[in-house]
């Protein structure tokens, strides 16, 4: 089924075929299970200190966080790779970033050292650690083994 993209839901965690074409009328897709709505807007959410458990440690998606800071060239370099793997991999993948300068205590938590940062979360632990600057491919590649690792647990 190439025409569908496989999503799964916020709430109950259940995974969605939807059609690819329902998207692109821009039709709101639900859950077929518990009846949500499946979140498919795309881009990565600014998660805090305050929001960390909620946003990352709880979903049930794996999840790409992103550690930066505004004065932080290699960040900003990386950032549209990033916006793009987050519209690229909706509803497969969650991509939320976190200031480090504004949210010492998470970044603090996670022991992040240098920025970038980008951790790759499953079940609120950490599964996988890509540090610098990379190629969007390469954060891709490591995002699609989490994937498949998601799905087995």
């Amino acid at each position: 089924m190439a025409d569908t993209t496989l999503m799964r839901c916020d709430q109950c965690g259940a995974k969605n075929r939807v059609p690819q074409a329902k998207l692109a009328q821009g039709l709101q897709p639900v859950c077929g299970q518990c009846k949500a709505p499946l979140h498919t807007a795309a881009g990565p959410i600014t998660v805090t200190d305050a929001t960390f458990a909620a946003d990352v440690e709880r979903s049930p998606l794996p999840v790409l966080v992103d550690a930066w800071a505004p004065w932080c060239g290699p960040c900003r370099m990386i950032a549209p790779a990033i916006e793009e793997l987050a519209t690229e991999l909706a509803g497969q993948v969650r991509v939320a970033k976190l200031n480090v300068d504004d949210n010492p205590q998470t970044a603090g938590r996670f022991d992040v050292r240098s920025i970038p940062t980008m951790l790759v979360m499953i079940g609120g632990r950490e599964v996988d650690r890509i540090v610098g600057a990379q190629p969007k491919a390469a954060i891709k590649a490591q995002l699609e083994r989490a994937i498949a690792r998601a799905g087995g647990r």
